[in-house]
């Protein structure tokens, strides 16, 4: 088994490619929390009594735009931090670099699909369902194979 030290250092890619996309991820976590505000603000859909000094007449829970932004954020909230997680501990079953790597660069570009089709505007299935299950399922593997390895 490698020394952990080195699974974890940037001279490994998998540990330097793990660290890329789950920064990538997280960056994009954050972004959420401004596209909610941007579509309150361009909508007024204020849900906060003290923010209705930007706009508004009374507090509004229900603007479509901001529900499905908060709703995709919901969603990485749920799913993204399982995944981070999953790709760290993964990381040390010191799996296969060219696996590994693609696993983390799939998983992380469906992400951004997923926020793309699911906040910005309705877009046909199965693009959602298939943006969310390709992570779905690679965090699963990951996972499995942490418990493979360590059990």
């Amino acid at each position: 088994m490698a020394n952990i030290l080195d699974l974890l250092s940037l001279d490994n890619p998998v540990f330097r490619h793990m660290a890329l996309w789950s920064g990538v991820l997280l960056v994009k976590m954050l972004l959420m929390s401004g596209f909610t505000a941007f579509f309150r603000i361009k909508n007024k859909a204020f849900s906060s009594p003290e923010d209705l000094i930007f706009g508004g007449k009374k507090p509004k829970y229900d603007d479509p735009s901001v529900e499905r932004v908060r709703r995709a954020h919901r969603n990485d909230l749920e799913n993204v931090i399982p995944l981070i997680f999953a790709s760290f501990f993964y990381t040390l079953t010191n799996p296969t670099p060219f696996l590994a790597i693609n696993l983390f660069r799939v998983a992380a570009l469906s992400r951004i699909a997923h926020t793309a089709v699911y906040a910005f505007g309705p877009v046909p299935q199965p693009t959602r369902a298939l943006a969310f299950g390709v992570p779905f399922v690679i965090t699963l593997y990951m996972s499995v194979q942490v418990l493979l390895q360590f059990a």
